[in-house]
């Protein structure tokens, strides 16, 4: 009889905790860059930007949900987004919880006053030079991101989860 080899018990908490520390993180800098008009939302205004200022872009977040794995024209951009990110040394992060998202940005998700919806499954962090973004969760998730490098993770996973 076989046994399948796990991580011990403990080893898998810490990842727990660790990937729960960074979703917290992600979400403290969403909100604070938000607050200081650092953020460029929607895969379009995203590519845009990258096209003409990538060295003011820290952080590049693709969001999505079950229901949008099956969009072919979304996993087309976030391929070419991702690709630019590595040639860009941009910290990439794939991200969960759309619902999460909407009320961390202060997005109105039942759209009763009648506008379209802002598309988030892009945003973007930016960090100008005149006025630079210091918190410590940019610092946190920036850290987590080049830990996943570091183990060959290229695009790791995070999920935001409703409260």
């Amino acid at each position: 009889m076989r046994y399948a080899v796990r991580a011990p018990v403990s080893n898998r908490l810490l990842v727990f905790c660790r990937m729960e520390t960074v979703s917290q993180a992600l979400e403290e800098l969403l909100v604070a860059a938000q607050r200081q008009d650092c953020l460029t939302v929607g895969v379009y205004e995203s590519a845009k930007l990258m096209n003409v200022d990538p060295d003011s872009v820290v952080l590049c977040l693709l969001a999505t949900d079950e229901e949008d794995a099956d969009d072919i024209a979304l996993q087309i951009h976030f391929t070419l987004l991702q690709a630019f990110c590595c040639d860009n040394d941009i910290n990439i992060l794939r991200v969960s919880g759309m619902r999460r998202l909407a009320q961390l940005l202060g997005e109105d998700t039942e759209n009763s006053n009648g506008n379209e919806p802002r598309d988030l499954h892009c945003i973007l962090v930016t960090n100008p030079p005149v006025q630079p973004l210091q918190c410590q969760a940019l610092q946190d998730v920036s850290s987590f991101c080049a830990e996943s490098r570091c183990r060959n993770l290229w695009v790791p996973c995070l999920e935001l989860k409703d409260r």
